[in-house]
């Protein structure tokens, strides 16, 4: 078998060996082992790494860096094709699928509930704090 060279950037295959709750080890041409970071694992958000690999699947992978020590680091989410992030107002609804929401739409939904979190608190830090706060009897003069 020709040896494929383990370089930033090459697409080489290998085959799960362990899962981790942070990635997969992949065993890749040449007995070299990388990880895969849960967080490169697919395009959408992963709880649980086993949802995705199991041990003995085989894997294209992405070689995303080889440090000193000779630590691969491998991604599978980068070889998917991007899902589409600019679109036309009129044409969002027909592709829109359900929970894909565009960054913009993500930030102002957080914006949104964080003000609506800060409010909250106020108010419940404002009630302790303000007069007897409505416990027990009157203050005593």
């Amino acid at each position: 078998m020709i040896s494929m060279s383990i370089e930033v950037g090459s697409v080489v295959e290998g085959i799960v060996t362990g899962i981790t709750n942070f990635g997969a080890f992949v065993e890749l041409p040449g007995g070299k082992v990388g990880l895969i970071h849960i967080s490169e694992v697919a395009d959408v958000y992963v709880r649980d790494v086993k949802d995705f690999l199991k041990e003995q699947d085989k894997v294209k992978v992405k070689v995303l860096s080889v440090d000193d020590r000779g630590k691969i680091g491998l991604s599978i989410k980068q070889l998917q094709p991007p899902a589409p992030r600019k679109q036309h107002s009129n044409d969002f609804r027909r592709s829109n699928r359900v929970n894909s929401l565009t960054f913009e739409d993500k930030l102002s939904k957080f914006l949104k509930d964080s003000d609506e979190r800060l409010t909250d608190l106020k108010r419940n830090t404002d009630s302790k704090r303000g007069g007897n706060g409505g416990r027990g009897g009157g203050a005593a003069h």
